[in-house]
């Protein structure tokens, strides 16, 4: 080894240098977080498009190798959206809370993965308790369990292995699909559904999408009817999911009636509450939740609803011994035995073997602020959103597609000839984020472009709302 390459290895250790950079980086971002959440002077989005922003880097790559890492962390906060600021309404993100984000820097520092016991003990330790403090406040017994994994998408993909291990009338894990496998889902369902069943080697034919009504919600009465439909194409269906809540509307399925009939069918019931699932800890809410109990596995985010960096997944069975039963495979130098059922060994259960300590993010949380905070966190954005409803309802420039269930927010600019209102909704959402004051999405629902807000921040107040639709209607 060299002495310039010594230098460098020995740089990237030195304890004196981090701590100099460690003042800088909280100071620079404490500074961040007073001017985005203050709104005054900031943009939301400082909008490149994709070329201009990846020759930036490129040449910044080319330019600064052994450069200054506070400048980098600058430039990275001048490229960056601002969640943290009122007017940024656009995807699911959380706003995390403070403190898990220094148990994210902890995180990283301490490298500890959780997949096996001796290097993530206190990770281990401590997502037990998250998972059995969750599966409490769904309404499970003691018989529950489950694990912290790397997001909803992921999160899904594991419960439907895991409902196929329970409800597959062949070992599929040993000797291969002999059936013909299908879930039964929302046709508004997360698009990750459709992704895992096809993962499962499912196809197309294997994800049976069920017609929703005019709230979006997945059509009880045609259960029956789709469930005959595939038994007689030779079908098995496996799973019934629901959705709490689905990710383009935030309509909330019937959670009892979908888990009646699963009970019927003897179907493992699925509840996607990725984004929704939070409602659990909300006395105001609560009754959109009401029949997750009766799942077998529930997901909940804890990056959407519950105030977490991403990505922060649980994933909760009603008998946590099935959280066991998905990934049984010899690994002799991480574990004994693949038939034990070793919580504290969580690569058993999980994709990921060294896994984030996710827990301590969540953890962090409720420590520091008590689980009330998450109660008041969902009331407080749940009511800011009916607001903005009702603010788009008492305009004649804007139509709302559904009142909201959720903090999801769906509306269009109609001021022009119906032919048009697609093109223009997507012209004047594109203008706004390049403006960068504002930060929404938009959706298509029933072949209509909706421009669509998530109210994800406790600082978004009326007036942003009000702010937003002008400029929107000043851009029509």
């Amino acid at each position: 080894m060299n002495i310039q390459e010594l230098s460098a290895l020995a740089q990237a250790y030195d304890v004196n240098q981090f701590r100099s950079i460690g003042h800088q980086f909280i100071e620079m971002m404490a500074s961040h977080l007073e001017k985005a959440e203050k709104g005054e002077g900031a943009k939301v989005i400082p909008y490149r498009s994709p070329e201009e922003e990846f020759s930036f880097w490129q040449h910044d790559f080319e330019t600064n190798q052994r450069g200054s890492a506070m400048d980098l962390f600058q430039k990275v906060l001048d490229h960056s959206t601002y969640v943290h600021h009122p007017n940024c309404m656009g995807h699911q993100i959380a706003v995390p809370a403070l403190t898990a984000s220094f148990a994210g820097m902890m995180s990283d520092i301490l490298a500890n993965g959780t997949g096996v016991f001796e290097m993530g003990m206190s990770s281990n330790g401590l997502e037990r308790l998250i998972c059995e403090f969750m599966a409490k406040a769904i309404g499970f017994d003691e018989k529950a369990g489950g694990f912290m994994t790397s997001g909803g998408t992921l999160a899904n993909l594991t419960s439907l292995l895991a409902a196929r291990k329970a409800k597959s009338p062949t070992n599929v894990w040993d000797e291969g699909h002999a059936e013909k496998l299908a879930v039964m889902v929302s046709e508004e369902a997360h698009y990750c559904i459709d992704r895992a069943a096809r993962i499962m080697g499912m196809g197309s034919e294997g994800i049976i999408k069920v017609p929703v009504d005019d709230q979006f919600k997945i059509r009880i009465d045609l259960l029956e009817e789709y469930y005959q439909r595939a038994f007689e194409k030779g079908q098995t269906v496996i799973a019934l999911i629901g959705c709490a809540s689905s990710t383009a509307t935030g309509s909330y399925d019937d959670l009892q009636a979908l888990g009646q009939f699963a009970q019927e069918k003897d179907l493992w019931y699925h509840v996607d509450g990725a984004h929704g699932g939070g409602v659990v800890f909300s006395e105001q809410y609560g009754y959109l939740g009401k029949g997750m109990e009766m799942a077998d596995s529930v997901v909940i985010d804890f990056h959407k609803m519950l105030m977490s960096p991403a990505l922060t997944t649980a994933l909760i069975f009603k008998r946590g011994a099935d959280a066991y039963k998905t990934f049984q495979q010899k690994a002799q130098y991480l574990w004994d035995s693949e038939q034990s059922l070793e919580w504290y060994n969580s690569g058993k259960r999980t994709f990921e073997c060294t896994k984030l300590m996710m827990s301590i993010k969540v953890y962090s949380i409720l420590r520091t602020h008590g689980s009330q905070v998450f109660r008041e966190n969902i009331d407080l954005l749940y009511n800011k959103a009916r607001r903005f409803a009702q603010i788009v309802k008492d305009r004649t420039d804007f139509e709302l597609a559904i009142d909201p269930e959720a903090n999801i927010i769906n509306y269009r600019y109609i001021l022009c000839p119906e032919e048009d209102r697609n093109a223009l909704n997507t012209r004047i959402r594109q203008q706004l984020v390049e403006e960068g004051d504002f930060y929404i999405v938009q959706t298509t629902i029933n072949g209509k472009k909706y421009l669509r807000s998530s109210i994800m921040n406790p600082r978004t107040e009326e007036e942003h709302f009000v702010a937003l639709l002008d400029r929107l209607a000043s851009l029509a």
